[in-house]
């Protein structure tokens, strides 16, 4: 009897976990990093599955693996709360929606691109992206340490991203040897 209830508790949760992402998935304009703040919300704030600092350690992995980052996330999240089965129905409820929407999209878009009313509510999505963006941005630097070496490791990424153009695998491997050298420098087992 107390592995049947085990197993409904367990499908409940995961189906807990596939809901969950298929409302962020659907109500979720302009990709992964728009999706940050919901699923912050959703996933520690709604349901204390995670912490704050777990979601953001998960989305520094997500960034650094290749893939989207929402699918990468989902992923990650959905593995850490119930394994196998939740990390493959987190990204399938982040999928489907975008699936359903996109292909929705490509024909009515096809149809209607050349009205200026359609032309104008995309134009108004995109600045709710901007918006959402901005507000990652926010919540992320809230949770990153405030000192002057963070400063600049962030400011050089993003010269080295956006300015100069290199590749972001590359700036992320290159954030992770300073942010090693410098704790190892700063916890003395870096020998000079």
């Amino acid at each position: 009897m107390k592995n049947n209830t085990a197993k409904q508790t367990k499908l409940n949760q995961i189906f807990t976990v596939f809901l969950s992402f298929f409302k962020i998935g659907a109500f979720t304009f302009g990709g992964g990093y728009a999706m940050i703040p919901l699923i912050q919300k959703e996933i520690c704030e709604k349901h204390n599955w995670i912490t704050d600092e777990d979601i953001l350690d998960i989305i520094a992995i997500a960034e650094s693996t290749p893939g989207p980052i929402a699918i990468n996330a989902a992923t990650f999240v959905g593995f850490k709360i119930c394994g196998f089965w939740g990390a493959l129905f987190a990204t399938l409820g982040v999928v489907l929606p975008s699936f359903t929407i996109i292909i929705l999209i490509a024909y009515i878009l096809r149809e209607f691109q050349h009205i200026k009313v359609v032309q104008y509510a995309f134009n108004g999505i995109r600045a709710g992206v901007l918006a959402l963006i901005v507000r990652a941005l926010y919540s992320m630097y809230k949770q990153c340490p405030k000192n002057l070496i963070s400063y600049v490791i962030a400011a050089l990424s993003f010269i080295a991203a956006a300015i100069i153009g290199i590749n972001v695998l590359f700036v992320i491997l290159g954030c992770a040897i300073i942010g090693l050298t410098v704790s190892l420098i700063n916890s003395g087992r870096f020998k000079q």
